[in-house]
């Protein structure tokens, strides 16, 4: 199966595209799910804002938006991504933008896993399943550079 990225109305982010393939599987693979078909739309606020009105009846703004495609153990989805609202979240949150946008990515992929983030306690579960997958990434990435130059 396969995780594609496009964008809409935007620049497609500067990410990794293999590697962050590989993390979104492993991500998935430890809350034991398969990745099925799995769509990026990077793009607009006005395009995010769209969206919510028409599909989800929703008048404001948001990161993500995730349609959930997923038929048992196999994980698929379209989730919509705002750029400009990554960029903000990361100036409030002060936090640098890369690690707001993979948060963000791997937001989608965990709603996917069945984790919400609504109800009582949830956000909490939410945030600490996004933190365990954000030290994945980096422990990844390190390893990788380590190997170049062990190489």
């Amino acid at each position: 199966m396969a995780i594609n990225f496009y964008a809409e109305e935007v620049k497609l982010p500067d990410i990794k595209k293999r590697a962050v393939t590989q993390w979104i599987k492993k991500v998935a693979e430890i809350h034991g799910k398969k990745i099925g078909e799995i769509s990026y739309i990077f793009c607009s606020d006005e395009k995010i804002l769209e969206i919510n009105r028409q599909y989800l009846s929703h008048d404001y703004y948001t990161d993500i938006i995730t349609f959930d495609y997923t038929e048992k153990e196999t994980i698929s989805g379209d989730l919509f991504i705002s750029i400009d609202t990554v960029k903000s979240n990361a100036e409030q949150f002060q936090t640098p933008y890369q690690e707001e946008l993979f948060r963000t990515i791997i937001h989608g992929i965990l709603h996917l896993c069945g984790i919400n983030d609504k109800g009582p306690g949830e956000r909490e579960q939410m945030e600490a399943e996004e933190n365990k997958a954000l030290l994945l990434l980096t422990n990844e990435e390190k390893n990788k550079a380590n190997n170049r130059i062990e190489n």
